[in-house]
């Protein structure tokens, strides 16, 4: 991919996108500051309480370069950063080193000592971050309304609710200012911006992603969820956050069979057919 960046980047949307540039010869440092200087211009209002400083990515491309040192083919970058270059998100009740978490509530916030697990499994597989959404006060709401910061309208309609709790994280992926996004699940707050974004998504079961540093709504059943725009999308990401955290002590995770589903033979649904009537 030869060209403007700043072109460039609006279109790619999905993970797959970023991936497919990179192995096309796109560079990292050229998309990813055309990506921080659209969140900055182009963002629908509300959608962000923090959003990275020049020093924030540069930091985390001086990291990148460093991880992928002395790799010079990008099939093998890949392999071992399967989210090399790609952009996300985070929910301001997760917490990033160094960067305040606010869970939406200017009394609550305090500059967080350490990164959580799950952002810290996406750096580590290359993801960069871009900066830290906005969301219904300590993630209890499911209008996306409920915030100091602002109320973001739905990506499809500026007349209508984002949902919440997740509301910005939903927002950012909807609007093509990142990849995909990382929000939490307690009793819909990811699911239900999802649906109102027209968007994928992911609730994990509780346990199978940690949430050590992230601000608790209620800590045995909170999720780390995943917004993107497919998902495929939302499975890779999936595949990286997933795992144990010694940090939280509701973390239960046993990988299933890597056959599944093929191995099962073929998916079943069930609905009640009552309700679509």
């Amino acid at each position: 991919m030869a060209g403007n960046p700043k072109q460039e980047v609006t279109q790619l949307l999905r993970v797959a996108d970023w991936l497919r540039a990179y192995r096309g010869g796109a560079n990292p440092d050229a998309l990813l500051v055309a990506c921080l200087e659209r969140a900055r211009s182009a963002s629908p209002p509300a959608t962000w309480i923090y959003l990275a400083t020049d020093a924030d990515l540069l930091g985390q491309l001086e990291r990148l370069r460093t991880i992928a040192h002395g790799i010079s083919d990008i099939d093998a970058v890949l392999e071992r950063l399967p989210l090399y270059g790609v952009p996300f998100a985070v929910k301001d009740n997760i917490d990033i080193a160094g960067v305040h978490t606010t869970a939406a509530c200017p009394a609550y916030a305090y500059k967080a000592d350490g990164t959580s697990a799950c952002v810290r499994r996406l750096q580590a597989a290359g993801a960069v971050w871009i900066g830290k959404t906005n969301l219904d006060q300590f993630a209890t709401g499911l209008v996306g309304t409920r915030s100091p910061y602002g109320q973001p309208a739905s990506a499809l309609d500026a007349a209508r609710i984002s949902g919440g709790s997740s509301s910005g994280s939903a927002v950012a992926v909807a609007a093509g200012l990142v990849a995909f996004s990382l929000g939490t699940d307690t009793a819909g707050s990811g699911r239900v911006p999802a649906a109102f974004n027209q968007l994928v998504g992911l609730k994990p079961t509780p346990g199978r992603v940690g949430t050590g540093g992230v601000v608790p709504a209620c800590r045995s059943i909170d999720c780390v969820s995943v917004f993107a725009l497919t998902v495929d999308d939302a499975a890779h990401v999936l595949s990286v956050i997933e795992g144990a955290d010694d940090y939280d002590g509701y973390s239960r995770f046993t990988p299933g069979p890597a056959d599944w589903p093929r191995g099962t033979g073929p998916l079943r649904v069930g609905y009640p057919k009552d309700l679509l009537t």
